[in-house]
């Protein structure tokens, strides 16, 4: 594993959170894992994200940030077996092998993760492909460094044909917390280029907006320095390093978006994980080189000193003109019970 830190005065150590009253004085270690999953072994992969916790608390880190999916894995380059009109049953098969290897939440591998960031006392955001009945979401969970699970974002809008393998979010599911190190919240991939997205949270005072991927390519660099900007926060995208061999290996898993196989040590997905301050410079990455744990300090002085310039939900904003709607209800499909019970449920959320 390859660590790219920027320079600390004791990185043996895992640092304290200081209170003081000047929260904007802050400064937070954070560190963004770029690292593949064990693609059909979730108690593996669990094993593999908690020595990749190890060496983050050890640069001193308080913020870990991992992947899209890391726990369940990207099924890059799958099919499913789907055509229009038609799937197979090799795809439903591949389908079923994908579910056993996805998170119930809660759950023991829930529970794992929490007890993971209070032992290292880190703040956790990890990716996780979640298990809720017989439909799975794309997922990102949240962790306190005392070892509490904070609650969970859903991605709203799977890309492609992620849509016939993953469900839909909810507006219940946006959540910003409010932490010691600066509140966090966070998107999933392209869900990140969708504007009013982007600005419920904005709205919600997001400091430290984390935005695990799974797109490696150049132009994702382009995106995530306009939201820094645009949102006057830090940005944190993690993404995966993949080679073929990280995979299973034909015929049990094929690529069948490549016209040949690929060789077991090709790339199939480059990383590109960044960390970015509120002023659009570049902390630490792009890094494609390998698997590495991309480290910076996040000065929190730096988010007031940006907003100075653009608040985009503030002095910047005009809401006389243009505003926005966010129905933070969850959306069920069927509710048991009386109209006046669902009208009461309806407006508590």
């Amino acid at each position: 594993m390859d660590l790219v830190p920027s320079p600390v005065n004791d990185a043996s150590t895992i640092a304290e959170v200081d209170m003081g009253s000047d929260s904007s004085a802050l400064t937070v270690r954070a560190t963004v894992v770029q690292a593949s999953t064990v693609f059909y072994d979730t108690p593996a992969t669990l094993d593999k994200a908690e020595r990749l916790i190890v060496e983050a608390a050890g640069l001193g880190s308080q913020l870990v940030v991992f992947p899209e999916a890391f726990i369940g894995g990207y099924p890059r380059g799958s099919t499913f077996g789907v055509t229009i009109g038609a799937r197979t049953f090799k795809g439903r098969e591949e389908f079923r092998k994908y579910h056993a290897a996805a998170i119930d939440v809660p759950s023991p591998e829930v529970e794992r993760l929490a007890a993971m960031a209070g032992k290292y006392k880190v703040y956790l955001v990890m990716g996780v492909i979640e298990r809720d009945g017989y439909t799975l979401y794309c997922t990102v969970l949240f962790f306190d460094s005392q070892g509490l699970y904070l609650g969970k974002h859903r991605k709203l809008m799977p890309t492609a044909l992620e849509r016939i393998i993953w469900g839909f979010g909810d507006g219940s599911t946006i959540p910003v917390y409010e932490t010691p190190i600066g509140k966090i919240g966070a998107l999933i991939c392209w869900e990140n280029r969708m504007p009013l997205l982007r600005t419920a949270l904005y709205g919600k005072g997001i400091e430290i907006y984390c935005a695990p991927t799974a797109d490696s390519r150049d132009v994702w660099q382009a995106s995530m320095t306009h939201i820094a900007l645009e949102g006057g926060c830090f940005v944190l995208s993690a993404n995966q390093f993949c080679r073929r061999k990280d995979y299973p290996s034909p015929p049990e898993y094929a690529f069948g978006s490549i016209d040949e196989e690929p060789s077991p040590d090709s790339i199939v997905c480059a990383g590109g994980s960044v960390i970015i301050s509120p002023s659009g410079a570049v902390l630490a990455g792009p890094n494609y080189d390998g698997e590495a744990l991309i480290s910076a300090d996040l000065d929190l002085g730096e988010i007031t000193r940006a907003k100075f310039d653009f608040d985009v939900v503030g002095h910047y904003a005009r809401p006389e003109v243009l505003s926005l709607t966010v129905r933070d209800h969850p959306s069920i499909p069927i509710y048991a019970g009386n109209i006046s019970s669902f009208l009461a449920f309806w407006t508590s959320k």
